[in-house]
């Protein structure tokens, strides 16, 4: 295992590598994590860092006390003043959103304090989401005069379904922890989310990574309503049988050995 790199990329945003598994950090706790718009905007960046980096298997999203408040308000009367401001600072979330939602790695976010608005809406951006005992879930436009975006309002109903995506959303309400685990929220409450994370993180990087990339394309196309074997995912088939972790796994399973893929 390699030591760990820690890299800033704002002065609230952190990414560390640490062997096969990355951990981006949102440390800005005067703000209980508030996203500013400098944040929003450094995510594809980071998440690119993170898509070419071969060595890096899987990443965990975390805060530090809170996950995060969500966008940080105190921009919106200067930032989001007039449409053309809303516009710019809406591209920006989704961009930052969808670099999480898109990267071909697997995802988790470990939850603890608050995860509200912008922040519930990076949590449902990643693959699966740990969260702690006393973790809060909301999203918040209906507070603030927002119609929430169609791309994450589309992740929510896809994690919860429409009844519970209505009742989060019409309401603005917060969700304790047993409520998100129960709604499909979250998929474990842990005492330490970032380690459980962590855990979840690197067992799926031990595993045969053409596995794992080819689950995480189907699962997504699934989810965007594409349900037939096409030529995309009979490659998806043919890229496993001939693949190094192919043969590494049926020589290990033969072996009696763990598979070092």
């Amino acid at each position: 295992m390699s030591e760990p790199a820690s890299e800033p990329l704002t002065s609230s945003l952190s990414l560390e590598i640490d062997g096969a598994v990355a951990t981006l950090t949102i440390d800005r706790p005067a703000k209980r994590n508030a996203m500013s718009f400098e944040m929003w905007s450094a995510l594809p960046g980071l998440l690119g860092k993170v898509e070419a980096d071969d060595s890096v298997r899987a990443l965990v999203i975390r805060g530090t006390d809170h996950f995060s408040a969500g966008a940080d308000i105190s921009e919106f009367t200067t930032l989001r003043a007039d449409p053309d401001g809303a516009r710019r600072y809406g591209a920006a979330v989704h961009a930052g959103e969808r670099s999480i939602a898109t990267l071909t790695k697997p995802t988790i976010a470990a939850v603890t304090g608050v995860c509200v608005g912008g922040g519930c809406e990076l949590a449902l951006a990643c693959d699966l989401r740990i969260a702690a005992d006393d973790a809060r879930f909301g999203i918040t436009p209906a507070k603030l005069g927002i119609v929430y975006n169609a791309t994450s309002t589309k992740q929510l109903v896809d994690a919860v379904g429409p009844a519970w995506a209505r009742q989060i959303l019409f309401t603005g309400e917060l969700v304790d922890a047993a409520t998100a685990l129960r709604i499909g929220l979250v998929n474990e409450l842990h005492p330490d989310p970032a380690a459980r994370a962590t855990e979840l993180a690197t067992a799926m990087a031990a595993r045969a990574q053409v596995s794992v990339r080819g689950a995480k394309t189907i699962i997504g196309r699934i989810t965007e309503g594409h349900f037939d074997e096409d030529e995309t995912v009979h490659a998806l088939y043919e890229a496993s049988v001939t693949s190094d972790d192919y043969a590494e796994g049926v020589r290990a399973f033969l072996a009696k050995r763990p598979p070092r893929f």
